[in-house]
């Protein structure tokens, strides 16, 4: 995506005088295009994640952030399980050796070159348990899996009720999906030591920000063999350019999605009705889903 974040200063700055609502997603606003903009009341996020806006300078310059919620959280949880049975039952490995003729050379009538697991009795460990943590965390268990959830990233207290500390959670779970924004308490979480605490033959999914894994490390992992496999709908960068170490992993163990997950029609359809309901409401003086 092209940094237009210098452009949106430029606008602030030329129109003053006739900006006071603005809807963004991925273009950073940072301090001083907050200052610039003398008329602006209201930032709409069109997304969950607001680690583009400089919320502390929002505050301080009176403008008010707001973003919408839930309203992929159907769309998520379907992509997430869909990188995980793509992993778990090894379909890329099976349509691959189908296209090379295998099947059609095979002494019996099936192909069992790719040992696969069931899902039901294994363990999910799950990253940021929030609105889509939970909701992830339920369909696991109608999976019939354990699930557990990490402690708070960024806590240095003792894990709380319900919950385990990472190194527990890198250690037991057979699997380990990403719901967590990215911070500085979240930058680099999952990086070389890490991951070498993960299960042999586990799982990594990632559906919430490129940046809290480290990628070069994830790569070196998978060429090992210390994990199973990986599913990214995210990316450091996106789009990612040229270099990124995913993208030049040829491994069949790792499925990358084009940032993806969120986008279900009915989920970009429930983003803009709740960007219009934000807009109406604080024009009649009422804050929805204020940051």
């Amino acid at each position: 995506m092209p940094d237009i974040s210098g452009e949106l200063h430029d606008i602030f700055q030329q129109q003053t005088d006739d900006i006071d609502i603005v809807i963004t997603n991925k273009v950073p606003v940072d301090r001083g295009t907050l200052l610039a903009a003398s008329s602006l009341a209201l930032i709409c996020v069109a997304a969950t994640g607001t680690n583009n806006i400089d919320l502390a300078s929002a505050e301080q310059c009176n403008i008010t952030v707001c973003n919408v919620r839930a309203y992929a959280t159907t769309s998520v949880v379907e992509h997430v399980f869909s990188l995980i049975l793509s992993l778990n039952r090894r379909l890329h490995e099976y349509q691959s050796a189908v296209s090379r003729g295998e099947w059609n050379s095979a002494d019996t009538f099936c192909l069992l070159d790719y040992p696969v697991r069931e899902l039901a009795g294994q363990t999910l460990g799950i990253i940021g348990y929030g609105e889509l943590g939970r909701a992830v965390a339920g369909m696991a268990e109608a999976f019939g899996m354990k699930v557990l959830i990490a402690q708070r990233p960024g806590s240095h207290n003792a894990p709380g009720a319900g919950r385990v500390s990472l190194d527990q959670l890198l250690a037991q779970a057979d699997i380990i999906s990403l719901h967590c924004p990215l911070s500085k308490d979240t930058a680099n979480l999952i990086d070389h030591n890490e991951l070498g605490k993960m299960r042999k033959g586990a799982l990594l999914i990632n559906t919430a920000r490129g940046g809290i894994i480290e990628e070069a490390a994830l790569v070196a992992a998978l060429k090992r063999g210390n994990l199973g496999g990986a599913g990214f709908d995210v990316l450091t960068a996106e789009p990612p350019g040229m270099g990124n170490p995913l993208l030049d992993y040829d491994g069949t163990n790792l499925i990358l999605t084009p940032h993806v997950a969120w986008a279900g029609r009915e989920a970009r359809q429930r983003l803009v009705d709740q960007v219009a309901d934000i807009i109406e409401a604080f024009k009649r003086g009422e804050l929805v889903n204020p940051v």
